[in-house]
C-alpha cells in the first residue's frame, strides 16, 4: 500500500460502522488492514439482509460495491477455536494497531482482551469502539447510533417537528465516533514515539454524541431557555419550489440576509433578522415565494445574488454532483464481472502524502492464504486449519 500510512499494521476486528469506518479510513491512508472475521457474525449478517440467497458472484460482487470494505484484506477465521488462537496471536504480535467493536468484556472472554493483547505486544494501540464505552454505569448496554444520540442529548435536537424528535436519517454517530477512533489512534501512536509503550483508546459513541449539542449549552446559559426544536431562524430553511423540489438557504451574516431578501423581492424583511416575533410570518412569505418559481430558476437568481444556498441532493444528484466528481469524493471502482460501481473518496487530502490507492474488497476470506502465508504458515499448515474448522473458504463457507 502507498499513502501517508504506509508500514502500519491493522488488525482489525470491527463489524458494526463505527469501526469498520476508522479502519476504513486508516486503509485509504495508507494502512496494511487485516480484517478478522468471525465466520459467525458473517452468517448473522447474511441472514439480516438476505445475502444467503445469493450465489458466490453475486455476493462478490456486493463485496466490492462495500465501500467501507475497500482497501482491506479479510480473513475468515473462527476467533473461538483453539487452533486459530496461535494465528491471531502472530497477527496480533507484528501490529501496530487493533480495532474492535464488541460489547466490554466479550474481546477479553475471547482471550483478546486489551491488557492480554498488550502483554504480547507492548507497542500495540488497542482501540475499542462501544456504544458507551469501557467503564460507567452504562458500560454494558447494547444499541446503535440513534441510542448514543438520546443519551447525548442531541436526539432531542434533531428534526423540525416541535412535538417529537426524529432520526437524522445518517449515521451520525457511527460516522464521528469512527473518526474520533481515528484521532485517538494516530495521537497514541505519536505517543508511543516518545514512550515506547501502546495503549487502550476508548471511544464510545455517547462521548462523542456529546460534542453535537456543545455550541447549544455554549450559547445558552439557561438551558431552560434554549429555542425548542424547529424554532429555527427566519434567515436559514430548506423551500419547496414550484416543481417540487428543494433547496436549502443559511444566510445568518447580515450581509448575506440582505442580499437575499433583496433577490426574494422582500427588502423590507432585511431589518427583521432578528425579529423573533415576526419569524413565523417571515418564514410563513419565503415559503409562498420559493414555490412561485422552479428549482432551476431559483438557483440561477441565488447564485446571480451570490447568497448561500444549495439544492437538496438525492442520492444519483450527489453522485453526479460536478463538484464532488472534481474533488475525486466519488469516482467508480471496477466489479468483478465487469462494469462499476460508484464509491465514495477519502475525506481527507494531503498535498505531499496523498491517500491510498483505492482497491475494491476481494470476498470475504479471498486473502485469507497470503496473509497467513504473511505469518509464515506453508500451503500444509493453512489446509490443516482448514481441515479443522478453525480457517473458512470464502463468503465463510467451510473448505
Amino acid at each position: 500500500m502507498n499513502g501517508p500510512l504506509s508500514g502500519l499494521n491493522v488488525v482489525d476486528f470491527s463489524k458494526f460502522l463505527p469501526g469498520p469506518y476508522c479502519s476504513w479510513m486508516l486503509g485509504n491512508l495508507g494502512a496494511d488492514i487485516i480484517r478478522v472475521e468471525n465466520p459467525r457474525e458473517l452468517a448473522k449478517q447474511a441472514q439480516v439482509f438476505g445475502w444467503d440467497k445469493l450465489d458466490d458472484d453475486a455476493r462478490a460482487d456486493l463485496r466490492a460495491r462495500d465501500i467501507y470494505a475497500r482497501n482491506k484484506r479479510s480473513l475468515v477465521i473462527d476467533p473461538g477455536h483453539a487452533d486459530a488462537r496461535p494465528v491471531i496471536e502472530a497477527l496480533v504480535a507484528k501490529a501496530d494497531i487493533l480495532v474492535e467493536d464488541y460489547r466490554p468484556g466479550v474481546m477479553e472472554s475471547m482471550g483478546y482482551g486489551a491488557a492480554a493483547m498488550l502483554e504480547l505486544n507492548p507497542g500495540l494501540v488497542y482501540a475499542s469502539v462501544t456504544l458507551c464505552g469501557q467503564t460507567g454505569p452504562y458500560r454494558d448496554k447494547p444499541g446503535h447510533d440513534p441510542v448514543a444520540l438520546a443519551i447525548a442529548g442531541a436526539l432531542s435536537r434533531i428534526g423540525e417537528d416541535p412535538a417529537r424528535p426524529s432520526f437524522p436519517g445518517v449515521p451520525v454517530a457511527d460516522l464521528l465516533s469512527g473518526s474520533n477512533a481515528v484521532i485517538g489512534i494516530l495521537s497514541a501512536i505519536i505517543a508511543r514515539g516518545v514512550t515506547g509503550r501502546g495503549q487502550h483508546v476508548d471511544v464510545a459513541m455517547s462521548d462523542a454524541s456529546l460534542a453535537l449539542i456543545a455550541s447549544t449549552i455554549s450559547r445558552n446559559p439557561d438551558l431552560s431557555k434554549v429555542p425548542g426544536r424547529g424554532k429555527r431562524r427566519a434567515d436559514s430553511g430548506i423551500w419547496e419550489t414550484a416543481d417540487g423540489r428543494f433547496i436549502t438557504t443559511t444566510d445568518m451574516e447580515p450581509r448575506y440576509w440582505q442580499r437575499f431578501c433583496v433577490a426574494m423581492g422582500r427588502p423590507d424583511f432585511a431589518p427583521l433578522q432578528m425579529d423573533i416575533s415576526r419569524r413565523g410570518e417571515i418564514a410563513d412569505a419565503l415559503a409562498a415565494i420559493f414555490r412561485s418559481k422552479t428549482l432551476a430558476e431559483w438557483l440561477e437568481i441565488l447564485a446571480a445574488a451570490d447568497t448561500q444556498f444549495a439544492p437538496v441532493h438525492d442520492l444519483p444528484d450527489a453522485l453526479s454532483d460536478p463538484h464532488n466528481r472534481s474533488r475525486g469524493m466519488v469516482f467508480e471502482v471496477p466489479l468483478p464481472g465487469g462494469g462499476t460501481a460508484p464509491h465514495i473518496g477519502l475525506p481527507i487530502r494531503l498535498s505531499d502524502t496523498p491517500a491510498a490507492t483505492p482497491r475494491p474488497a476481494a470476498p470475504a476470506g479471498g486473502d485469507s492464504d497470503t496473509i497467513l502465508a504473511g505469518i509464515g504458515l506453508s500451503p500444509t499448515d493453512i489446509q490443516s486449519l482448514r481441515d479443522k474448522g478453525a480457517l473458512y473458504a470464502r463468503q465463510g463457507s467451510r473448505a
